[in-house]
């Protein structure tokens, strides 16, 4: 896709810092981290999001994201790392091509989780259960 930044950077049209590419991968750092060597893994074709994917390609795409962070705990030398993906707008993927992000992380590092209910309102528990293996069904 012409205007996808993702797809031009695969393209080596836009530079990017490199840390992993293999055929259908590439790895690198984002240009805006989180905290230092935050990495963003993007498939090498333009593939808009996690439904659209081949599901053998998502094995392979995870493959990648193991082990950019079993790299990260040899080379930046960080007890964790957190994998994040944004699927859809909704979910505040700002750019539609598939990508995981791999953030390293240290005890105390100031980055919480995202805020959580306390607890499902009445019936929302059940309802959202069945809801979601309606989904499966179909």
């Amino acid at each position: 896709m012409s205007d996808c930044i993702f797809c031009k950077i695969a393209e080596k049209i836009i530079p990017a810092n490199i840390v992993y590419e293999d055929n259908d991968f590439l790895a690198f750092l984002d240009i805006r981290p989180i905290s230092s060597g935050h990495t963003i893994v993007i498939s090498k074709k333009h593939i808009a999001d996690m439904e659209s994917m081949d599901s053998a390609d998502v094995a392979k795409m995870m493959n990648v994201v193991k082990k950019i962070g079993l790299a990260m705990l040899k080379g930046l030398e960080v007890k964790g790392y957190s994998v994040f993906l944004d699927n859809k707008s909704a979910a505040n993927q700002h750019v539609p091509h598939i990508h995981f992000h791999i953030v390293p992380r240290i005890e105390g590092d100031g980055l919480d989780r995202w805020p959580q209910q306390d607890r499902y309102e009445e019936d929302e528990e059940k309802r959202s259960m069945n809801l979601i293996i309606e989904g499966l069904e179909e």
